[in-house]
């Protein structure tokens, strides 16, 4: 009962008859895995997806120097590879658990059958992959246009949406992996808070940053110089 009152939760499955959440349930498996435990590799083949139950995956890809840029975070109740359930393709990017995380994995072949059965599940999954394809606009336009302060300005006030517009937001992730995330290292990251404190438009203590100032946060994530 535990695990389909949390199916029943995930948007992807939102509008599913009591008949197909059993069916979706019976083609499921639970998966557990360590911080830092590989989930799949680039290149594996894509035999399903996965949605996470509790903890946080991320996705990420490594340069021939082994450089790690991190593509996603993901904590419950958000999919994640399911470009393998149309593509049948390997998986383009890693993904890794990065505390002591389960996943449920829905194989591909399976699930298809199911999108058959109910079309407005297959329009759940295409919504699903728009906001995905947005948000990776987003990061390409963060990368490659945005300068380092203005990456962290946004993800803030990102989080700050994320977590009902509140203006005490909680960093789910260390900050070596927040760097990776915007594109910078570790001490950069760490400079640019302490600034951002500075300057009165955060403060921070741990894990927990609070906004103060709002509009200068979104001045600088629009482009304006810290």
């Amino acid at each position: 009962m535990e695990l389909m009152s949390f199916l029943k939760q995930v948007p992807l499955f939102a509008g599913l008859s009591p008949e197909q959440y059993d069916e979706l349930a019976m083609i499921i498996t639970l998966q557990d895995y360590g911080r830092g435990q590989t989930i799949f590799a680039e290149g594996d083949e894509g035999t399903g997806f996965y949605v996470v139950r509790e903890g946080l995956v991320k996705i990420y890809k490594l340069s021939l120097e082994g450089k790690e840029q991190i593509l996603h975070i993901f904590g419950p109740g958000e999919p994640f590879a399911e470009a393998a359930v149309f593509m049948g393709s390997s998986f383009p990017a890693h993904a890794m658990a990065l505390e002591k995380s389960r996943t449920i994995f829905i194989p591909r072949r399976a699930f298809i059958e199911l999108i058959k059965g109910n079309p407005a599940l297959a329009m759940n999954m295409l919504a699903t992959l728009s906001l995905r394809l947005k948000k990776f606009a987003h990061l390409i336009e963060d990368l490659s246009l945005k300068e380092v302060p203005g990456r962290v300005a946004a993800h803030l006030l990102y989080l700050s949406t994320q977590q009902g517009d509140s203006d005490t937001v909680k960093l789910n992730i260390g900050k070596a992996q927040l760097a990776s995330l915007l594109g910078t290292i570790p001490e950069t990251l760490s400079r640019i808070l302490s600034k951002l404190a500075k300057q009165g438009l955060i403060s921070s203590e741990g894990t927990q940053i609070t906004i103060l100032d709002r509009d200068g946060l979104e001045d600088l994530a629009m482009g304006e110089k810290l």
